[in-house]
C-alpha cells in the first residue's frame, strides 16, 4: 500500500491525481522484478528534512529526499521523506515543471528502495537513466 502524508507541510506541488502516482509507482516496482509492500511517501518543509539529514544521517546540507529502505527479500516497503522546496528550488533551477521534478524524486527513492545506488560516477548514470525511463513511463499510466 502506498500512502501520501504530512510531515509539517501539505502535498501542495503536485497536482496529478495520487492514485494514478500510486498506479505508476506499483508498475515500476514490478517491471524492477519486485513486489509492492508498505510506502509512504511523506511531504515536509527543508529544515524538517535538514534535521532528520543531521539525526539519521550525519548530514549538514539541504536534500531533496531521505529514503528509509524496509525491503525485505522482493517486497518493497519504505518511507520518502520529500522536501517540497527542494523540489520547488530544483524545478526552478532545472526548469521543469514541479510535478515533474516531484515525480524524478519520487522514483528516485523507489528506485534506492529496488537496491539503486548513486555514490559512483557509473551508479549515477545508471540511476538517471533509469529516472528518465519511469518518467516517460508515467505518460502511459491512465487513471484509476
Amino acid at each position: 500500500m502506498i500512502e501520501f502524508l504530512s510531515a509539517d507541510i501539505s502535498h501542495g506541488i503536485c497536482t496529478a491525481s495520487f492514485d494514478r502516482i500510486k498506479k505508476w509507482i506499483n508498475e515500476s516496482i514490478i517491471n524492477e522484478g519486485y513486489e509492492l509492500g508498505d510506502i509512504n511517501i511523506i511531504n515536509c518543509s527543508d529544515s524538517y528534512l535538514l534535521d532528520m539529514n543531521r539525526e539519521h544521517l550525519n548530514h549538514d546540507f539541504y536534500t531533496d529526499i531521505i529514503t528509509f529502505d524496509y525491503v525485505e527479500d522482493k517486497v518493497v516497503s519504505g518511507d520518502l521523506f520529500i522536501s517540497e522546496d527542494r523540489i520547488i528550488d530544483n524545478a526552478n533551477s532545472f526548469n521543469v515543471s514541479k510535478e515533474d521534478e516531484f515525480l524524478r524524486v519520487v522514483i528516485h527513492g523507489i528506485l534506492h528502495l529496488c537496491g539503486y545506488k548513486d555514490k559512483t560516477e557509473e551508479e549515477a548514470q545508471l540511476m538517471r537513466s533509469k529516472e528518465n525511463y519511469y518518467i516517460k513511463e508515467y505518460s502511459h499510466v491512465t487513471e484509476v
